[in-house]
């Protein structure tokens, strides 16, 4: 999960990590296992960015609905005439994509052909089928090794290129997915928003499923199921 400050300044950090620590206090109810691997604090104790690695049964899909922006209404604590101020902070909720372990290759995913080696190196290396060529079913992805006398050796090597040729494949696909995701980011600005918090009417609204509660400060404190809910069945 990321969390990051929108406009409003030092106002805009202070909601990130009242946000933040309403998702640690979720998570914790939840059980989910949370990791802070990335912060961004300002001088006055707020944070301008945040990335949470969380770790739970379902926790991307019951997260994946918190994503959008987060606009929150107060009278400013740090406005010297308690006016009323305006922020948002926006949350981007996305799975891990983990490349594929080069041990998990189905044997049955492989289609393996021996042939005569050809090219220089004297005689015999026509006359022996030392060659090996490796086809990855699913993918297509084909590899060929015959720079060994060994058949078991070209094998062996012909397995290390197409595990590698999977990898790179797999890198491109995450780059692609990861790329699609972002695009889907929202901006962090007024229209765009997905729920209000508007602290100083005691009322928090979700702009998507109309659903309200004037229990701030427990569900700033992570009470927030019932709206997690509603959205999920809503099919947001």
């Amino acid at each position: 999960m990321d969390i990051k400050s929108g406009s409003g300044g030092i106002e805009a950090q202070d909601w990130s990590k009242m946000l933040l620590k309403m998702y640690l206090n979720w998570c914790y109810k939840k059980k989910f296992k949370t990791e802070i691997i990335n912060i961004n604090n300002n001088e006055l104790n707020g944070i301008k960015y945040a990335t949470i690695k969380i770790k739970g049964k379902y926790s991307f899909g019951w997260l994946r609905t918190e994503s959008g922006i987060h606009r929150l209404i107060r009278k400013s604590p740090f406005n010297s005439g308690n006016k009323r101020h305006t922020s948002f902070s926006s949350i981007f909720v996305y799975p891990m994509i983990k490349s594929k372990n080069f041990k998990k290759i189905n044997k049955s995913d492989l289609k393996i052909d021996v042939y005569k080696a050809s090219g220089a190196g004297g005689q015999h290396v026509n006359k022996t089928e030392s060659a090996v060529r490796i086809t990855h079913i699913p993918s297509g992805i084909i590899s060929k090794c015959q720079n060994n006398r060994s058949q078991h050796k070209n094998k062996k090597q012909a397995i290390k290129q197409i595990q590698s040729k999977i990898f790179n494949l797999q890198n491109k696909k995450n780059m692609l997915k990861k790329k699609e995701i972002s695009q889907n980011k929202s901006k962090i600005k007024w229209g765009n928003q997905i729920r209000s918090y508007i602290l100083d009417a005691s009322r928090i609204k979700d702009e998507r499923t109309g659903l309200e509660t004037k229990n701030i400060q427990k569900f700033l404190n992570g009470k927030i199921d019932k709206f997690i809910k509603k959205s999920l069945k809503l099919g947001f």
